[in-house]
């Protein structure tokens, strides 16, 4: 069961870092959420997979992934709840480098070209990451049909996938966290 406050509660007490922190996309900021500390937390992994789920249950695709590292324990999470309730769901893995043997792929999982996916994320802040995810997704044959993210922290990323014709979905935002944007 989803409980968003709990959630809340829980990236306050262990994501939530404040200090001066160059961010992924290359930003200055003056807050870091290292959600790695929730999605690899038994709590979290449940919420979070809880909170997603819910998100997807209303049009369910056959597939969930995003970007390796940081998307991975998320999927994880989301299969292993929707195993316990006998959905179909299967997940996906998109590497930041083609792997150099074996197929070389950069999407790796049981998938089908042509099938649809969720891209999920931790944290958006400009949509960089999920964005090479759809990029390569897509190359691979699927279709994006959505991202679905923990938090927003509310710096362009909703807008970024919307000028690509995405829609951002977010379990919290910044502003839940007790942080204007």
């Amino acid at each position: 069961m989803y409980d968003r406050q709990a959630l809340i509660a829980l990236i306050r007490e262990t994501a939530l870092q404040f200090g001066e922190f160059t961010l992924a996309s290359g930003k200055k900021a003056n807050f870091y959420l290292d959600c790695r500390k929730v999605t690899l937390d038994a709590r979290g992994a449940r919420l979070i997979g809880a909170g997603m789920l819910d998100l997807l249950r209303k049009d369910m695709p056959p597939l969930v992934g995003g970007m390796a590292i940081g998307a991975d324990p998320i999927t994880a999470a989301i299969l292993t709840l929707a195993g316990v309730e006998g959905l179909p769901l299967r997940g996906v893995m998109v590497r930041k480098e083609a792997k150099q043997h074996g197929t070389g792929k950069y999407v790796e999982g049981p998938f089908n070209a042509g099938e649809e996916v969720v891209i999920v994320e931790d944290v958006v802040t400009t949509g960089g990451s999920s964005l090479l995810a759809i990029e390569r997704c897509e190359a691979a044959g699927l279709k994006v049909r959505r991202v679905l993210a923990i938090v927003d922290r509310l710096e362009g990323g909703r807008e970024a996938f919307a000028s690509r014709g995405y829609e951002l979905t977010t379990l919290v935002t910044i502003r839940d966290l007790g942080i204007e944007a």
